[in-house]
């Protein structure tokens, strides 16, 4: 694969109104869930393209909420910017997987028990 820094490039601009943000919003999704294939296959993942698809999909819906326009055009952008680097292999594999941490799942939570544990020696 030949590597054109250009070629995901995107330029930065403020959406009109929601309608024009949501489908801004789609077409990002759908370029990350294409690219998914690629993504495993480049940085050599020991994952399967629905576990990968999976987390685009669960970090899309984390913002699934936001309910101001600016935020949601910034988001846009940090997601171009994101495929980008991801495409042009400008990240590495431990950048990739850090997603994959059960620390950056939102359902993994410290116990109410924390200190005991810690203080008895346990995890």
């Amino acid at each position: 694969m030949v590597i054109n820094p250009t070629n995901l490039a995107r330029a930065t601009r403020v959406s009109t109104g929601w309608p024009d943000a949501r489908s801004r919003v789609i077409k990002s999704y759908r370029d990350w869930q294409r690219a998914a294939p690629e993504i495993v296959k480049q940085y050599l993942l020991h994952l399967p393209v629905s576990a990968v698809r999976a987390k685009i999909r669960q970090e899309f819906e984390r913002h699934r909420y936001v309910q101001q326009l600016p935020v949601v055009d910034v988001l846009i952008t940090k997601s171009n910017m994101e495929l980008q680097e991801t495409m042009n292999y400008w990240k590495q594999i431990p950048h990739v997987m850090k997603y994959f941490r059960t620390e950056e799942d939102p359902r993994t939570r410290v116990s109410s028990n924390f200190m005991n544990n810690f203080l008895e020696g346990r995890n």
